[in-house]
């Protein structure tokens, strides 16, 4: 499977925004996807992560309570809502897939990568 990232843009402070994850030319619906972040000189981070099926999320402490991953395997296309940003926030997002759980998507080795959508969270 082949994934790509959109949705990306320039949103003020306290505003929302929502990636878009789409999967083409494999079994999308058989992958656990979740979606990490980087800033420069930083690590890439581990956002939140969904099973499979959709019934199983797993979020980091950065983001829980305003963040919301979801999937719909009908459209090959897995979802990050993004409420309540901050300048913090700012950084190119990815997806990835791996046979895996939503509680194991921080675990990288084996993902499928997607290409980044940008994200710049003005103050």
């Amino acid at each position: 499977v082949q994934l790509q990232a959109f949705g990306g843009g320039l949103v003020q402070a306290g505003g929302s925004l929502r990636l878009s994850c789409v999967g083409s030319g494999g079994t999308f619906a058989t992958y656990a996807v979740g979606w990490f972040r980087q800033s420069p000189g930083k690590e890439r981070e581990f956002l939140a992560g969904i099973s499979w099926r959709g019934d199983h999320t797993h979020y980091s402490d950065a983001v829980k309570g305003r963040f919301t991953i979801s999937r719909d395997n009908d459209k090959s296309t897995a979802f990050l809502q993004m409420t309540r940003l901050e300048p913090e926030d700012t950084a190119l997002y990815f997806c990835a897939a791996g046979v895996t759980t939503a509680l194991a998507m921080p675990v990288t080795i084996g993902h499928i990568w997607g290409q980044g959508t940008l994200v710049t969270v003005s103050s």
